[in-house]
């Protein structure tokens, strides 16, 4: 039987009379690469520091591992969370940094952390304050993952990365789940869900609209299509059968035409536009 690691109930969360999150429920499961996804200020950020007690809910429930640890504490030791805009002290170097988050877990990570640091080519030796935005994420990616967490949290954990390091990361990523941990990714970047993540929920402004498997999320019967007519070039969407698409380009007569499926903002969009409705 398939163990939840995550589970949330009606989660709601107000800032005096302005809703930040409202019925928020879903579920994590272990082995799971679990994506979050919406736009800034849809309120991911604000579900997972209600998730992780940095912010009190203004009502609902979250279960942790089955409820498996006695209480929040406890379970904290067994996460392993980055921060949108994680923060470290500007003067330490970042092997200091590094070995202190150790530290504070109580647990030897130096062959662990040692590793990290090698694939993802983190400059151990020099201060925080000089690093670029993609080696401050580094350093946060190596903090999150080096005592092996059977929970990851991570917060638009790829903005600044080049595409190599990106690539390792969601390696590590995809590595610690096949080992049985699990993983909720917060992200507006609908390729690195896609391309990464089993399921994924969508929220906006505050509001689950769906969850779904990738496979289901990205699947639609809507079609792109562009015509050539006369030197003259137009588009639009066709959602019926491929019998229908037939006889209306006959009906057109086109010198040339295309037909694509819908990138994946159209599809993100759909969503937000059905919700609108």
């Amino acid at each position: 039987m398939t163990k939840k690691v995550i589970e949330i109930k009606n989660l709601k969360k107000y800032y005096g009379k302005h809703m930040g999150i409202e019925e928020v429920s879903l579920t994590v499961e272990k082995g799971e690469i679990f994506g979050f996804l919406g736009g800034n200020g849809s309120g991911k950020s604000t579900t997972i520091r209600c998730l992780l007690g940095l912010i009190k809910a203004t009502s609902g429930q979250r279960t942790l591992f089955d409820g498996r640890y006695e209480n929040l504490t406890q379970a904290l030791n067994h996460i392993g969370y980055m921060p949108s805009e994680a923060m470290f002290y500007p003067q330490m170097k970042v092997k200091d940094v590094i070995a202190f988050a150790a530290k504070s877990r109580k647990i030897d990570c130096r062959q662990e952390a040692e590793r990290l640091c090698k694939l993802l080519e983190v400059p151990l030796n020099k201060k925080i304050q000089d690093l670029s935005l993609g080696n401050r994420k580094k350093v946060s990616i190596v903090c999150a993952l080096q005592h092996k967490p059977e929970l990851l949290i991570l917060d638009e954990p790829t903005s600044g990365l080049d595409p190599l390091i990106k690539e390792r990361f969601f390696g590590l990523i995809k590595e610690a789940c096949a080992n049985g941990a699990a993983c909720f990714l917060s992200s507006h970047v609908l390729s690195e869900i896609k391309e990464n993540c089993d399921r994924a929920a969508i929220i906006k402004d505050g509001k689950i609209l769906t969850i779904d498997t990738i496979e289901n999320l990205t699947r639609s019967q809507t079609k792109r299509v562009t015509v050539w007519r006369a030197g003259h070039q137009e588009s639009f969407n066709h959602t019926g059968s491929s019998t229908d698409l037939l006889a209306q380009l006959s009906d057109l007569k086109p010198d040339e035409f295309l037909v694509e499926e819908p990138s994946l903002e159209e599809l993100f969009m759909h969503y937000y536009e059905e919700e609108a409705k």
